[in-house]
């Protein structure tokens, strides 16, 4: 009988080449799903899901009265998103907001941000809220039994890994991320026109994309600015999925003057006219005699442009 003598493993060896990209590798992919980029299957982000589940949670419905916007911030970093409170009102915010979202997923009440500054919204303890009547498509399957759950935080409760949407959400409100070693900016669309394209593809699963854009022709925007991309440009954003789009704004002719009343999405008023103005200072609009801010809370957007002469507006 002989005594063997137990030793340890020796550590692990590898080349420090290796084990740094595996190590960027595993990180990259913690922030992609864990915080960056939206998910395919609901288009959220985890913070936007968490809130979104959690007001579900709170009974704050489209038909709910609206609670203060604390009160809901609360139970998220409480139950689900142990973050600091301001990053995630700031996500709500932009959840309410109608000129960030396409269909918004919260209904507020109380000062929200304008187009032209969205970060001027109130803080929290001043606005309310509740889950818009959109949101209805994210959460009305959610006791089906349709998707995995998962222990939240702290193991005290559980939270879903996805909301089972009954529309491509991620199409609709579109998404936008930075993660390591990528990112995504996926533009949002018409709920018609996706749901059309999408019913058809389930029932023709072969079809093309040709057949899929006579269907959903291109990105709609919340502002409706006019998109000047050709359609073949956006044939092949579609096909490549790379790719950019081009916008200008709609104006109307009002006793002579020019009145721009719809601008390009993420475009602000004040930055526009800052900019217009410092052209007509450089002598590069000698055609403008002037130009205001109109906008107020029945126009969200109305720039007046005042030309020279009459003629001008006649020719074009």
């Amino acid at each position: 009988m002989s005594d063997q003598i137990a030793t340890p493993d020796a550590p692990e060896r590898q080349p420090l080449q290796v084990f740094t990209e595996k190590a960027y590798l595993d990180y990259s992919m913690y922030v992609i799903l864990d915080r960056a980029l939206p998910h395919l299957g609901d288009g959220l982000k985890p913070v936007q899901r968490r809130i979104t589940y959690a007001m579900s949670e709170l009974a704050l419905g489209g038909n709910a009265k609206p609670k203060k916007s604390a009160r809901t911030i609360g139970d998220v970093i409480g139950k689900f998103h142990p973050h600091g409170d301001s990053a995630c009102y700031e996500a709500m915010v932009l959840m309410a907001q109608p000129f960030s979202y396409r269909y918004p997923l919260v209904e507020g009440q109380g000062n929200w941000g304008s187009a032209d500054d969205p970060k001027s919204f109130a803080a929290m303890r001043y606005t309310e809220a509740k889950l818009a009547l959109y949101a209805t498509l994210l959460l009305s399957e959610l006791g089906q039994g349709t998707v995995e759950w998962q222990p939240n935080f702290d193991g005290t409760l559980n939270e879903p890994v996805l909301l089972p949407a009954r529309v491509p959400n991620i199409l609709l409100n579109g998404g936008r991320g930075i993660a390591v070693g990528m990112s995504t900016d996926i533009p949002p669309h018409n709920l018609r026109e996706v749901v059309a394209a999408t019913i058809h593809l389930l029932q023709h699963p072969r079809a093309t994309l040709e057949e899929l854009l006579e269907l959903m022709p291109g990105p709609d925007f919340p502002t409706g600015a006019e998109i000047a991309t050709p359609q073949h440009e956006l044939r092949e954003m579609y096909a490549t999925g790379s790719g950019s789009v081009r916008m200008r704004a709609r104006y109307e002719i009002e006793d002579g003057m020019i009145v721009i009343h719809t601008l390009p999405y993420q475009v602000s008023g004040a930055k526009a006219i800052e900019q217009i103005a410092a052209q007509m200072q450089a002598k590069k609009l000698p055609w403008v005699e002037d130009i205001r801010d109109e906008s107020d809370h029945e126009h969200p957007t109305r720039l007046v442009l005042e030309p020279r002469s009459n003629r001008m507006i006649k020719s074009a």
